[in-house]
């Protein structure tokens, strides 16, 4: 690319001389050349997704406006609600995290949601991620459900951020029916409390 750059930019200064023999096609081309390096540089600007255990890199990496992904460096509150990540949750839900947000509050940690709802498309786009990073279905499955299994598609599980707030979730979620569901994954809670209040026991990962 960088070559080609600098070819367009020697043939733009000799060019003026001999003005009368360059044919339309040929500055056609040239145009079109620009234009597609102007892309280029465009797409590599673009903001990208962000997964709670940035353990898949996600490609395309551009984010889809409304599909429930992040930008890099973006952070939600529970309160958020404007945005589909968080808006979008299940209502059961959404109070339950917001209601152990203040509370984690009063005890001196701040509660993020790193990952809320997601659209199929954003959990396919993960699911194809993480099957190129990993090898095969069978292993991306213990990292990333498909759309049809996943309850971020739904609004029904999310992903907790926030220093010590996965932990202080672990230890008290069970009294606002938030329960940890992976081993592997101490960031994603559900509701999920039996009537006696008490959470099940983890499933070894995403794939159960």
């Amino acid at each position: 690319m960088f070559a080609t750059g600098r070819l367009l930019r020697q043939s733009w200064v000799i060019m003026p001389r001999y003005l009368t023999f360059v044919s339309p096609a040929l500055m056609a081309v040239a145009a079109t050349v620009a234009v597609a390096l102007s892309a280029g540089v465009t797409t590599d600007q673009a903001p990208r997704i962000r997964l709670a255990d940035n353990t898949v890199a996600v490609d395309p990496p551009a984010v889809a406006a409304g599909d429930g992904s992040l930008a890099d460096g973006q952070v939600l509150t529970p309160f958020d609600v404007q945005n589909p990540a968080v808006g979008r949750l299940d209502p059961q839900l959404l109070d339950a995290v917001q209601q152990a947000a203040i509370a984690a509050s009063a005890q001196g940690i701040t509660m993020t949601i790193t990952s809320g709802w997601r659209s199929p498309e954003f959990q396919q786009r993960l699911l194809d991620s993480a099957v190129a990073q990993y090898g095969s279905l069978a292993a991306a499955r213990a990292y990333v459900q498909t759309p049809e299994a996943s309850k971020h598609v739904i609004g029904q599980a999310v992903d907790i951020g926030g220093v010590g707030a996965d932990q202080w979730l672990i230890a008290n979620g069970a009294r606002f029916g938030l329960c940890r569901i992976y081993a592997i994954e101490l960031w994603h809670f559900e509701l999920a409390t039996d009537a006696t209040g008490s959470c099940p026991p983890l499933l070894p990962n995403a794939a159960g």
